[in-house]
């Protein structure tokens, strides 16, 4: 095996002090809740990965994978019940866990790490035989590296870039280093060759293209390539993240180099990942919870509105905004006024209030035309730390109605109980027949007893 030519000594101070810190953490050192949330957020990943089983995006990807990879490779692909290497075993389920639109979200960084920690950290789980307190202990330095990425590169960053594209190659290249239990000298390297292939550009949106999906594909797969080459000698820049031609000098203008260190193994990413619990961009959630509140309240009725006024933070507007006349399932997830139009007229937002009969249906046409979407400055001010949003219908009757929400369901400060997780798993996991109720139910029971799991193998195909 050959020998890395630099040396973590020579790393920048954020970056060595981090790398260090994800080298060495252990279970051991793990606190319970951190445990206990590593676990449900995997659980919840699962959901969506089997949810996206049927997207054209995943069955197109699948149909490449299948023809370029092996057939009998130790790695699952999830949504297809079969096998193959790790590397496309990553893209595929990274693809997947992306469709639905409710895999998680850290606020701080604006990512989804669990569509790039897990892909590839359960791939190489797989392929090595590791055991369940090695799985989650790599998925918390997986969470801690992308998230805190993510958080450094800043608001700038995330107004052109997909940072779950981005950051995301690194926390998956950090998920794999970790569980290869890769010395600070290979994980800096991995981290390096990570950060040279982090990309994801929001112009799809316009398109309504598959992009979101190939950039989760490839966020897992490159990471988990970054991380498997650097064990065997190939090395990446020390300084991709700082450098003067590195990540930061070419993607942000705002970046945060303190963002990486702050806390350290005081704070940790999996407590602060919020849940999704409507299948849209997140986005829209604090409208949409402000907008449940007055239906709740109000009894109010989707033939009782005349106007409704969303209020949101920029970062809002600049991905949401583009989107004005959806014409597919994905990007009436992205519409405000979409969202909000289901919520008027099913009272709820989940995947199966999204179909494409939906999208053209002239009642949701109708109420999402009635819907716009506004800046709302003290919101701004709060956001990334705090995604809040507040809600103005006026009523055909004359009434004015009003609703603020700080945190949206699903958020660390609003969670979901254990039952409402559980809920949303199964509903995702057999949405698409992507498992069966008793496969469903056995996953559950695998998910939460995972720190006493010996050696992670198949979790559907046998």
């Amino acid at each position: 095996m050959a020998t890395p030519r630099a040396s973590i000594d020579l790393a920048p101070a954020h970056t060595a002090q981090l790398v260090e810190f994800l080298q060495a953490l252990q279970y051991r050192n793990l606190p319970a809740d951190v445990v206990e949330r590593t676990q449900a957020l995997f659980l919840d990943w699962l959901g969506s990965t089997l949810a996206g089983r049927r997207a054209r995006p995943v069955q197109i990807l699948a149909s490449f994978g299948e023809a370029m990879g092996p057939a009998d490779g130790r790695a699952e692909v999830l949504t297809h019940a079969r096998r193959s290497s790790p590397l496309f075993a990553a893209m595929i389920n990274g693809a997947a866990s992306h469709v639905a639109e409710q895999d998680d979200l850290h606020n701080a960084s604006v990512m989804h790490p669990a569509t790039v920690v897990f892909p590839p950290l359960l791939a190489m789980a797989q392929e090595l035989g590791s055991s369940g307190e090695q799985f989650i202990t790599a998925a918390v330095a997986g969470y801690e590296a992308g998230c805190r990425i993510g958080a450094f590169l800043g608001r700038s960053h995330y107004k052109v870039f997909h940072t779950t594209g981005t950051a995301g190659t690194l926390a998956a290249a950090a998920a794999v280093a970790r569980l290869l239990a890769l010395d600070s000298e290979r994980f800096t390297h991995a981290l390096g060759s990570a950060g040279t292939q982090a990309a994801g550009l929001w112009a799809f949106l316009r398109d309504a293209a598959d992009s979101k999906q190939l950039h989760t594909a490839k966020a897992s797969a490159d990471g988990l390539l970054a991380a498997c080459i650097a064990r065997d000698g190939f090395t990446g820049a020390r300084d991709v993240l700082l450098s003067d031609q590195g990540m930061a000098a070419g993607m942000s203008s705002d970046a945060d180099p303190a963002s990486l260190t702050r806390a350290l193994g005081e704070t940790w990413a999996v407590l602060e990942t919020s849940f999704k619990w409507h299948a849209s961009c997140r986005h829209t959630h604090p409208c949409a919870d402000a907008l449940l509140r007055i239906i709740e309240e109000h009894g109010l009725r989707a033939q009782d509105v005349a106007a409704v006024r969303a209020y949101a933070y920029q970062a809002a507007l600049d991905v949401l905004g583009p989107v004005t006349d959806p014409q597919s399932v994905h990007q009436a997830k992205f519409s405000m006024g979409f969202v909000l139009a289901l919520l008027l007229v099913h009272g709820r937002a989940g995947i199966d209030e999204f179909t494409e009969a939906g999208v053209h249906d002239a009642g949701l046409r109708a109420l999402h035309d009635k819907v716009t979407l506004h800046l709302d400055a003290d919101i701004d001010a709060r956001y990334p730390a705090v995604w809040s949003g507040r809600v103005e219908v006026d009523t055909t009757d004359g009434r004015l109605l009003r609703a603020s929400v700080r945190e949206p369901k699903g958020d660390p400060g609003n969670p979901l109980s254990r039952a409402e997780l559980e809920e949303k798993f199964r509903r995702l996991a057999t949405s698409a027949e992507g498992a069966s109720a008793a496969e469903a139910d056995a996953l559950c029971d695998y998910v939460w007893s995972l720190p006493r799991c010996e050696r992670i193998e198949a979790l559907i195909t046998r």
